[in-house]
């Protein structure tokens, strides 16, 4: 099976739908998919940050399509991702960081650090960054 390695380093709205539409795709698409969640990514997992991403200065009018567009919302978005079996991995050294904890985040992901990440992304076909 080929792989999809995803780097999530920014945590706004519109980084989001980057990492998560990519990342269901290509899990539907029978690829098996990791994304390491670092920093301000971190966002996009955080169990309350996830529900209220901001939006860039400017930029409101497109996330106001994104609801009149009939999307996913984010929480969706990532219950889809985690049906597919899309592997989430949270940096332990931003964790570490930020003092946050596995409690922190939407259940079932898993700590690692970059090593941790880049020995799934070692043979990946395809690897992003957002």
């Amino acid at each position: 099976m080929s792989k999809v390695a995803i780097i999530a380093s920014n945590g706004e709205l519109f980084d989001a739908y980057k990492v998560y539409n990519i990342a269901t795709a290509a899990a539907a698409s029978n690829k098996e998919v990791a994304i390491f969640f670092t920093f301000e990514g971190l966002n996009l997992i955080h169990k309350e940050g996830y529900k209220q991403l901001p939006v860039p200065a400017g930029k409101e009018h497109i996330a106001e399509g994104f609801k009149e567009g009939d999307l996913p919302s984010i929480p969706d978005l990532v219950e889809m991702a985690q049906d597919l079996d899309v592997k989430f991995i949270g940096c332990q050294m931003t964790m570490d960081l930020m003092k946050l904890t596995t409690e922190d985040f939407v259940d079932g992901i898993d700590v690692g650090g970059a090593v941790t990440f880049l020995e799934f992304a070692k043979d990946a076909e395809v690897t992003l960054t957002f």
